[in-house]
């Protein structure tokens, strides 16, 4: 039964983030140099917001119920907003990247454009934070040991799944809109994306109630993805042409 859990769950967090990794971004050397490097972004805020706060706790009463409470949700707001500085840095850091590629390019042209590296450093960002928030849980969920034998909820792994998959996928729509933001000077996009990203943060703090953090995350994802979807130049006709499996122009002529 472990080893079900174990796998299943692994499936649900990462199985269609790493279809995206498979299909867009394994066959280009340079996506995968911008995937890695976003996740190397990720990794460092977290160690910064870390280093805050171990001293907070260090330098609080841990007798005082509220001032930890306190700590906790301003460490996790404070992550947030790291986060998304780095972002904002990864951003700077990828401009002066596509500056470099179109002064050594014969034709003046960049090999990938900043919507193209918008996705890959979203996808960057959302897998290195879904490893971090689900490998503890997927090496207790090997066992020994059985989910909810006091009283607790069964599905605890289950739903820190399907949290994992939204988040990584929120991270891919947030690194189009951020950097789109960026890009044309839309600050309300930017402003947008840290919002959502503070309100799926708080939201786990309804927990054990996972449905009070699960429907407004999986809300907000549908929102953000249709957003990028349409910011990236996508349109319900396109949408329609996709799901008919249609070819955009013109119809196929009979051969003579």
């Amino acid at each position: 039964m472990t080893l079900a859990v174990f796998f299943g769950c692994t499936f649900i967090a990462f199985g269609p983030a790493f279809s995206l990794f498979l299909f867009t971004i394994a066959r280009d050397p340079l996506r995968i140099i911008i995937l890695i490097a976003g996740a190397f972004f990720w990794l460092v805020s977290l160690l910064l917001s870390s280093l805050i706060w171990f001293i907070a706790v260090k330098a609080s009463d841990p007798r005082d119920e509220p001032l930890q409470k306190g700590l906790l949700i301003f460490g996790v707001m404070f992550s947030v907003l790291l986060q998304e500085a780095f972002r904002f840095l990864y951003y700077k850091l990828l401009r002066k990247a596509i500056e470099g590629l179109v002064a050594l390019s014969e034709d003046g042209c960049s090999p990938i454009s900043i919507q193209q590296m918008a996705y890959v450093a979203g996808v960057g960002f959302g897998l290195m934070s879904g490893a971090f928030s689900m490998i503890n849980l997927l090496a207790d969920a090997l066992g020994p040991g059985t989910v909810g034998i006091h009283g607790d909820s069964q599905l605890y792994f289950l739903t820190s799944a399907f949290m994992t998959m939204v988040l990584i996928f929120l991270h891919t729509f947030w690194g189009i809109l951020f950097f789109h933001g960026c890009e044309n000077r839309h600050w309300w996009e930017i402003v947008a994306v840290v919002v959502m990203h503070l309100a799926v943060s708080g939201s786990t703090f309804c927990n054990p109630l996972y449905v009070g953090s699960l429907v407004p995350s999986y809300v907000l994802m549908a929102i953000a993805a249709v957003w990028a979807y349409m910011l990236s130049g996508g349109s319900v006709q396109n949408l329609r042409r996709f799901l008919l499996c249609a070819q955009s122009g013109a119809s196929p002529q009979p051969a003579s």
